[in-house]
């Protein structure tokens, strides 16, 4: 079991590659970029990474970002409500929320495909944020002036904070490893040689001390990243040490079975939806905050194909119950990394599209032959 080792190597190869040819995808300003550019993706994906592990897909994630996004603005707004920042983000936050509830009552209770109500609500979506960028705002553009929010995705930690939160990020990891594997030896169940953690905790703490030094050479880490990470703690142990995430992962693998055992496989199903849904309006907070604005575009582009792209290309299997949500990171690593390689490089849009479509199959290539062999 290779685990995330392809997509680790897979990252330095991008990286050496856009490296070499540009010696600018190596700065400190251009990698603080690349970890802002990944924040939103990561979000979205984390939910995505849900929805695929029941083996379903929603294509309606980019534009439910944006009308989280939108109702967030249009709250935040003096001249109209003048909400404050909590208040319009919870609301932007609630009310994708519904929209998952919606999508998973109508998947599960009128057995309609999830491929066919989610590409209808991207098409519906899509409308609605027209509709409140448009009609509601007399509005093509809306601008944030909240600095709360607007220090959701431009602000940075101290120095010092930086490595006290990786102080505490590396000790927490290798605690629960620690306890993982005492876990396992009185089960009686196999355990990672003590050299092989070792030798991934080196590597860990390697990695992420490199991280928060050469982000402090330039602005420091960003606020919006410490979020993200935070939110991918949090998933991660709802998958993997909760009782609804072995309930996930059983439907994912083979929901008649789920179903006998006792488990309401349609009352998972629509809290997954839901969780794919309040993921998609986190992120769109998050891009809301690091454009300054919303306007009628927002959550459409490549937002819908990088994020479904990531949970794939990260590792979370299309057939279901295979993956984890740190998948979500590390494949909008790769998606960030390969973009933002190619805008440094100038190369036309339709360059970008074959290349990510390319990157895409592959991943799903391996995942077939894998769960072939």
């Amino acid at each position: 079991d290779l685990g995330s080792l392809p997509i680790i190597v897979g990252v330095i190869l991008i990286a050496l590659i856009f490296g070499l040819v540009e010696p600018l995808f190596f700065s400190a300003r251009n990698f603080v970029n690349l970890l802002l550019q990944m924040a939103g993706i990561t979000t979205i994906a984390i939910g995505v990474v849900f929805v695929l592990l029941i083996a379903e897909i929603d294509l309606s994630v980019g534009f439910v970002s944006g009308v989280g996004g939108v109702v967030m603005t249009l709250l935040l707004r003096e001249s109209a409500t003048d909400w404050p920042w909590y208040a319009a983000i919870g609301a932007g936050l609630l009310s994708t929320v519904v929209i998952g509830f919606l999508h998973g009552v109508i998947i599960t209770k009128a057995g309609v495909p999830s491929f066919v109500v989610t590409l209808a609500g991207l098409l519906a979506w899509s409308g609605v944020v027209l509709i409140l960028t448009t009609v509601l705002s007399n509005a093509g553009t809306i601008t944030i002036q909240d600095p709360i929010v607007l220090g959701i995705a431009n602000a940075y930690i101290p120095q010092v904070w930086g490595w006290l939160l990786f102080v505490l990020v590396i000790g927490g990891i290798i605690a629960s490893q620690v306890v993982r594997q005492q876990t396992l030896r009185r089960q009686g169940l196999a355990v990672k040689p003590v050299s092989v953690l070792a030798l991934q905790s080196v590597a860990l703490t390697l990695v992420t001390g490199g991280t928060v030094w050469y982000a402090n050479t330039d602005r420091g880490v960003p606020v919006v990243a410490v979020l993200v990470l935070i939110m991918l703690a949090f998933w991660s142990f709802i998958a993997f040490r909760t009782k609804f995430g072995r309930y996930v992962y059983a439907v994912g693998g083979n929901p008649e079975a789920a179903r006998r055992a006792g488990i309401n496989v349609d009352r998972i199903r629509i809290q997954v939806f839901m969780i794919s849904s309040f993921m998609a309006g986190v992120g769109g907070v998050i891009l809301a905050s690091r454009l300054r604005s919303v306007d009628t575009n927002t959550g459409g582009g490549n937002l819908l194909l990088n994020a479904i792209a990531a949970a794939v290309i990260g590792g979370t299997s299309l057939f279901g119950g295979s993956g984890s949500v740190m998948s979500a990171f590390l494949g909008a690593l790769i998606i960030a990394s390969v973009e933002n390689g190619m805008g440094l490089l100038g190369l036309p849009s339709g360059v970008k599209f074959v290349v990510n479509g390319l990157v895409l199959l592959v991943a799903v290539l391996i995942d077939a032959f894998s769960r072939r062999s």
